[in-house]
């Protein structure tokens, strides 16, 4: 793998740095996770006080540039996914079809690449661009490469609207985020410390270092940690690509290198929780290695069902893909503009503006033994 030689020195410069971090109680001060973006963080109490009300920001979405008048006309729509063919975006499509049958003048359709691979998701959106369509909504592989032809999008008069991965703010109108990313970060510290230990090692499976809501996970999980489980010990981060047999096999790579200094494994991607919690299974390890990932229920049942994965940490992306079609309807309705503060979302009634130009899902969710047979997507 490429970044072997990089892992190796920064494995060195972390165990170095480890000593003395530890001796001043943080495993985390000096360290930065591979993974991690370098956006501010925002590490959320260590107890379960609600967070301080964040102060309102001014828009910075980007503008659309002569859209025809569509309000309360029909709209097409094409959703560009990072790739298609996974279960977690089969649930986004099957919510943004959910909702364009209950708005009634909305069609979508998603196409995308097969693989997670910022070129191909680019050609597919240049593509939709030349066909003409009304809107475009999409889930960045990159949140940088991506930005030119979304920018070219809103040049020629079609809206754009993210999810789930987003991309440079003046590149789209608005981003639906499912979750905010401190929120994701410590819930998932949390479930780790709880059950691998509170200064146990783990290790991290994700896409890959620059697909932006993985990264922003990632950091804010390193400050979250150092502030609220400093004696955990961070061993290293692989990439996956979004693809299960290399998922599993990173897997079970960290799981031979690190022998019993790992203690547990994050799933940052719904590709791979399962396959890390697969290798665990086939290593004999259910119960020495916890599993503490992103991922969609009904490709978690089997481990949760056995005991090999206590908690899965996501949201409902049904009603991710849900109310990113309500949102781009709002906005080519002229009902969401720059300085709202809301916008209302069929079902999920009206959900809050963050951050200037994002509007939230809501907060993250635990699918377990207790509840997980009660989802079925």
């Amino acid at each position: 793998m490429k970044t072997t030689i990089k892992h190796r020195r920064m494995k060195t410069a972390a165990l170095l740095i480890l000593g003395a971090a530890m001796a001043s109680g943080s495993a985390f001060a000096a360290d930065k996770w591979d993974g991690a973006d370098d956006l501010p963080t925002n590490p959320l109490s260590c107890d379960a006080s609600p967070p301080a009300a964040a102060a309102a920001k001014p828009y910075d979405g980007g503008k659309v540039t002569g859209a025809a008048d569509k309000a309360g006309k029909p709209i097409t729509l094409v959703d560009v996914p990072k790739l298609i063919g996974i279960g977690y975006f089969n649930a986004t499509t099957k919510g943004m079809q959910e909702a364009a049958k209950e708005i009634g003048n909305v069609k979508v359709t998603t196409d995308g690449p097969t693989e997670a691979k910022i070129d191909e998701q680019i050609k597919f959106i240049d593509n939709t661009i030349t066909r003409g369509v009304d809107g475009v909504l999409f889930a960045a592989n990159d949140p940088v490469a991506i930005a030119p032809v979304l920018k070219k999008a809103l040049s020629k008069g079609i809206h754009v609207v993210g999810y789930d991965a987003n991309a440079q703010p003046d590149a789209r109108e608005w981003f639906v985020n499912q979750a905010e990313f401190n929120g994701i970060a410590k819930a998932m510290i949390d479930a780790m410390a709880k059950e691998a230990g509170e200064d146990k090692g783990f290790a991290i499976v994700t896409s890959t270092f620059t697909t932006p809501n993985q990264a922003r996970w990632i950091a804010e999980m390193s400050v979250y940690a150092a502030k609220c489980h400093p004696k955990l010990k961070w061993l290293e981060t692989v990439e996956a690509q979004e693809d299960n047999v290399l998922s599993f096999n990173q897997a079970t790579t960290l799981i031979n290198k690190h022998g019993d200094r790992l203690a547990g494994l994050f799933g940052m991607t719904s590709v791979a929780t399962p396959a890390s919690a697969e290798a665990v299974t086939k290593a004999g390890l259910c119960g020495k290695v916890a599993v503490v990932g992103l991922a969609t229920p009904n490709a978690m049942k089997p481990y949760v069902n056995a005991g090999c994965v206590k908690s899965v940490v996501l949201w409902n992306p049904v009603d991710l893909g849900y109310a990113a079609t309500y949102v781009m309807r709002a906005v080519v309705d002229g009902k969401l503009k720059p300085g709202a503060t809301s916008v209302e979302a069929g079902k999920l009634g009206k959900l809050n503006v963050i951050n200037g130009s994002e509007i939230l899902l809501g907060s993250p969710f635990i699918f377990t033994k207790d509840n997980i047979k009660d989802f079925d997507f």
